[in-house]
């Protein structure tokens, strides 16, 4: 007979495998896009658009798929979420008009909204006390971004772009029927009937839960737009070839993944609310450095001018890059240690308003990015436009949580001063 302890382990592995072939779906038009961008000779925005398309379907559908595993359970709800994405998948390969490729990727793009059904499957099966690390390690399935990283450039060059999503629909396929004889089923971690839909999304109205949507929008939003947008930055901001480019890119892709189970413990440990300042404002630093863009400086000096050229070369840029990817990877999994605190009673339908608000950042940000180069020329620019966001988010919680924190101790200062006396 299978011990509660295996079942808790066997859901959580299959659960991450799942996740991480999902996620891999998810951004496969991070490699695959650019050789369709020279194809169909798309500008900027355009591919900004085609990046992202599959990321608006995955953010969209998390909320319905977050009520209905609490509803029905999470394994059900991701056995049909995969099985639903593998034809679509197939048809990328068949696409030739820019249309075709946006159709197929919204239909493809469900394939994200398997974190809103993971992330509350996993949680239910462990204590409160261990729940931000089971997070953490099913979160460690955005790596399916690195997965694409060093696979789809290799399928690429050796059968075509077309290879890739063929591939892809098999992997997902095998994966559903893995997941589905590995997995199981608990009746009590489900809703009970009398929990109506207006019951669940009375979150909606939750202040709180926005404030949480800001902070995923930067730790998981940001994190899928540079996953979707980095391959491309340095193929056209250092001329690097796709497969080099495609492996700088894994750093921030591979510790944004893998870390998020160490950020998972550390939230655990020290709570949420300390891991999430420290990484908004590494987050900021970080951001800021790279936000600056080429510059040629000339100084008027004594013995004639001078030019100067300020820019930040591709090993340091990567260092950033590297940065940026532990710290969000530790803030996606501290922002869920919220969550499972505060609303351990509709986890599911919590997580999928977040996720869905996240994954929009998602969606919205590599199109921003290509406005943003097409207006100014800048490729920086998209930088300068996370800055801005986490700056947005640095504020919010200064004036929500740390604020407020610094009021209580100050009005438990007197009162301990008194009894020392």
């Amino acid at each position: 007979m299978t011990t509660q302890t295996q079942k808790q382990i066997s859901v959580l592995v299959m659960s991450t495998f799942a996740f991480t072939v999902c996620f891999a779906v998810w951004i496969m038009f991070a490699v695959i896009g650019i050789p369709i961008k020279t194809e169909l000779d798309l500008n900027e925005t355009q591919f900004g658009l085609l990046a992202a398309t599959p990321v608006l379907t995955g953010s969209l559908i998390r909320l319905p798929l977050g009520m209905w595993t609490d509803r029905f359970g999470g394994r059900i709800v991701f056995f049909l979420l995969m099985l639903s994405t593998v034809v679509p998948i197939w048809l990328i390969s068949y696409a030739t008009a820019f249309w075709q490729f946006l159709v197929a990727g919204l239909f493809v793009g469900v394939a994200g909204g398997s974190f809103a059904v993971g992330i509350a499957y996993c949680a239910r099966w462990f204590p409160r006390s261990r729940q931000g690390f089971a997070m953490g390690i099913f979160g460690a399935g955005n790596t399916g971004a690195a997965v694409t990283k060093l696979v789809a450039p290799a399928i690429l060059v050796a059968y075509g772009w077309q290879a890739v999503p063929q591939v892809y629909a098999v992997a997902m396929l095998v994966t559903a029927i893995l997941f589905w004889l590995f997995t199981y089923d608990e009746p009590s971690h489900r809703v009970g009937e009398h929990v109506t839909l207006r019951d669940q999304l009375q979150a909606l109205k939750d202040p709180t839960v926005w404030k949480y949507c800001q902070y995923y929008s930067i730790v998981f939003g940001g994190y899928v737009a540079l996953a979707l947008w980095m391959t491309k930055y340095y193929v056209s901001e250092y001329g690097f070839g796709l497969e080099v480019a495609a492996l700088l890119a894994l750093a921030f892709s591979l510790p944004g993944g893998v870390l998020r189970a160490v950020g998972g413990w550390m939230s655990d440990k020290w709570g949420a609310h300390r891991v999430t300042w420290w990484v908004l404002w590494v987050s900021w630093v970080c951001l800021f450095i790279m936000s600056y863009p080429q510059t040629e400086l000339t100084v008027q000096t004594v013995t004639g001018p001078q030019t100067y050229h300020i820019h930040l070369d591709p090993w340091l840029f990567t260092v950033l890059l590297f940065v940026v990817g532990v710290a969000f990877a530790f803030g996606k999994a501290s922002v869920f240690k919220y969550i499972s605190d505060e609303y351990p009673h509709n986890i599911g339908v919590v997580s999928g308003i977040v996720g869905l608000v996240g994954g929009l950042g998602g969606f919205f940000l590599p199109i921003m990015f290509g406005a943003l180069v097409d207006l100014t020329g800048i490729r920086s620019s998209a930088f300068m436009l996370m800055y801005g966001v986490v700056w947005v988010s640095l504020v919010w919680m200064y004036a929500t949580e740390v604020r407020k924190l610094d009021v209580i101790a100050k009005k438990n200062r007197p009162a301990e001063a008194d009894t020392l006396e």
